[in-house]
Order: structure tokens, then sequence, then C-alpha cells
């Protein structure tokens, strides 16, 4: 996917790829933990405050298809620099006003651009880093990702210390955004430089017979609605593995702290276990990339899903036994490693099957069925542990994870092979 003139190097995309995904996921990690004890500073009650927690996520999900569209329209670099500012304005916007409803509206617009953000980055990397390495690459973004969030609540706790205010965290994001900016400015555009995308997208063009104002026009207008409907068989199987492999994912995220609480573990020791699992889950990141370049995607989807599935149904077992703690440990170190090998999968299957000619629409189609999976996770475990038991919504979860293995276990084969090419359009 490059010309001759610029052959692919990694250290050209360590700059205008990974670096402004670092910095903008250091200023949201930092400020993720914060915002609902800000809501409860201004007053919240604990339920309204969780809900202006979720916020960002909604407005991720709410941001993901006008994202395909906005990208679509005008480019990675200018999208990513986009959704900086808005984030800035949503601070602002929070700031501006000490009430949650204005911390509510201002979360939902962060939500929004870390959509843009998110699908500029993963559009950019589709379309320009070559098949044999996507894998690594995009796992690569994955593990920026998470290790920005690693690295923000450190810098908030500093700050929090250091000023005895919770607030001021925000503005790190505000830093970050700024930081991004600055970044993608003072660099070169590496679309233009490297020319992966304009060149497919060009020769895309010429075969149609249209313009290059008639194709962009057409792509903004249309792209993402005429993305679902021709990839409407690939976006419901294989979107259906991705949807349940997201939503596993984030239950995780959800039980272990619910659960410690549950056996009576001190919360010190919680804190300390749940966090050797999200260091294992980091340090893995690259050897899933690895694997799905050598062997094929499915090496790290399955055992991502068949092992987070036997964590959930484990705790789900050992709740009441007298070593429940023990196992709590065992099955936490097991979410990380499961994690940690099916990290990028979601990112490098949405870049094996996405058109090269114009990712951004099938890529936001893609995205927000994942994003839709995560943000259905909390709800159904909160559901089924209020009408049975937190056990009965772990085994939900299990058995949610062993569907998605087997869905896309039928399905990747079928239309992403060895060599990942174009999906088909029925």
């Amino acid at each position: 996917m490059t010309d001759a003139t610029h052959p692919f190097s990694w250290r050209s995309i360590i700059l205008p790829a990974y670096l402004p995904t670092l910095l903008f996921s250091i200023g949201e990690g930092a400020i993720l933990p914060v915002i609902p004890v800000v809501a409860t500073e201004r007053g919240a009650s604990l339920a309204i405050a969780g809900l202006v927690a979720a916020m960002i996520m909604v407005g991720e999900l709410c941001g993901d298809l006008p994202a395909g569209w906005l990208v679509a329209r005008i480019g990675e670099r200018n999208a990513m620099i986009g959704a900086s500012m808005l984030a800035v304005i949503g601070v602002l916007i929070a700031l501006a006003s000490p009430t949650e409803l204005a911390l509510g509206v201002g979360m939902f617009l962060v939500g929004l651009a870390t959509a843009v953000f998110g699908l500029a980055r993963h559009a950019f990397l589709t379309s320009y880093v070559p098949e044999a390495v996507r894998a690594r690459a995009l796992s690569t973004l994955a593990g920026v990702f998470r290790g920005g969030w690693a690295v923000g609540p450190f810098v908030a706790a500093a700050l929090i210390a250091w000023t005895g205010s919770t607030e001021v965290v925000l503005w790190v994001l505000v830093v970050a955004c700024f930081a991004v900016v600055a970044v993608l400015l003072v660099l070169p555009d590496p679309e233009r430089v490297f020319g992966a995308a304009r060149l497919v997208r060009e020769a895309s063009v010429a075969d149609a017979g249209l313009t290059a104002g008639e194709a962009e026009a057409d792509a903004a207008s249309h792209g993402v609605f005429r993305a679902i409907v021709t990839y409407r068989a690939v976006l419901l199987r294989i979107g259906s593995g991705v949807g349940l492999l997201a939503a596993v994912r984030a239950s995780r995220t959800v039980i272990l702290p619910l659960w410690a609480v549950s056996i009576g573990m001190p919360p010190e020791t919680a804190a300390l276990v749940i966090g050797v699992s999200a260091t294992i889950d980091f340090a893995l990141f690259y050897v899933s990339g690895q694997v799905m370049d050598r062997f094929g995607r499915l090496w790290s989807a399955i055992p991502g899903l068949v092992g987070l599935g036997v964590g959930f149904l484990v705790l789900a077992l050992t709740h009441d036994l007298p070593g429940a703690e023990a196992w709590f440990t065992g099955v936490a170190l097991l979410f990380g490693i499961a994690n940690g090998l099916s990290s990028g999968v979601i990112l490098t299957l949405g870049a094996d099957l996405a058109p090269k000619a114009n990712p951004a629409p099938f890529l936001a189609a893609f995205r927000t069925i994942g994003d839709a999976g995560g943000a259905a996770a909390p709800l159904i475990l909160a559901a089924v542990t209020s009408a049975v038991s937190i056990m009965a919504a772990s085994a939900t979860m299990g058995v949610l994870g062993f569907a998605g293995a087997v869905i896309l276990w039928r399905y990747v084969p079928r239309y992403v092979p060895r060599r990942p090419h174009r999906p088909r359009s029925t």
C-alpha cells in the first residue's frame, strides 16, 4: 500500500499516528476517573454521577457513523485536528458552568471527539500500512491507547495531590489536545507524503469515470449508508462476533471490582490484582500483532474469546468456595492474558474488510457495532445481576464469549482468508 518513492517504514508512522494517539489517550485517561467525583462535588447523586460518566461512551457511540462521513469529507489529519478542538470545547463547557448538566454535555462532546479521532487514525493505518504488517501496526495502536489510559490516572492523581482540586484534572485533556494539534500541524501530512491513500483513491475515481470533486461529494454524502447496505452481510456476520467480543471485554472491567466487593476482598488487594491484570494485558499487545500477521486473525480472536469466556464461567462457579479470593486472582490474570492476546483484533478485522479506496464509511459502521456491544455490556450485567445474581451475570457473559468465538470461527475464514482482501458485498 505504499508507493515506490516512499516505501513503508515503522518510523514513518510513529510520530503522525502513534504520538497523537498517546497524547489524546493520556488526556482522556486522566479525566475518566475524576468525572464521577466532579459530578458528586457539584451535587449529583450517585446515579446521576454514573450517568454523567457514561456520557463519553454515549457520545462515542453516537459519533461513530457521523465520523465516517467527516473523515471521508475532510481527510484523516484534519479530522483528528477537528476532534481535538471539539474535545477542548467540551471541557471548556464543563468548566464554564458548575453544574452536572454542563459536565454531562461537555463529556458527551468529548465522546463525539473520541469517535472521530479513533476512526481517523484507524482509517489512516488501514490505507497506509501494508497487509503484511497490518496486525502489528494496529495492535500497536491498541497498545498505545491502553498505555495512555494507564498513564492518565497517575497524572490525575499527581495533579490532585499537588492542587487539592479534582476539576483541575480536566485541563489535562485540554493540554493534551493542543499538543496533538501542534504535532499534526508541525509534521508533514503522511497521507500526502507517502501517497498511499491518495493514490488508491485516485485510481478508484479514475475507474469510476468521476472527477475528484464528484467523487468526494459522493463519498461524503452517501458513503456511510451505502457502506452499510453494500456490506450488510459481513457487518451482520462478523460484526455480530465483534460486538460480542467488545461486550465481553467491557464486562470484565465492570465485573472484577464488583466481584471483589461481593466476596469481601480488601480494596487494596483487589486494586493490586486488577492492576497486575492490566499490566499483563498491556504487555501482550505486540505479541497479538505478531500472531495475527504470522498465523491469521483467528489465532488471536478465538483464544481471546475462549479465555474470557472460561474466566467468566470459572468466576460463576467459585463465588461461594472457601478459596474465592484465589480463584478471583487466577481469573483476573487469565483475563489479562486473554484480552492481551486479542489486542487490536477488532481494529485489524475492520482494516481487512474495509474497501481500500475509501475505508472510513465502512469502518464507521463496523466500529459502531463494536461500540454498541461495549455499551450494552454493563446494562446486561446490571439487568441479570438485579434479576438473578452476580454469578448468573458472569455465566451469561461466559456463554456470550463462546458464542462470539463460534461466530468468528465460522465467518472470518470466509471473509478474511489468509491474505486479506475486500469483503464480498452480499
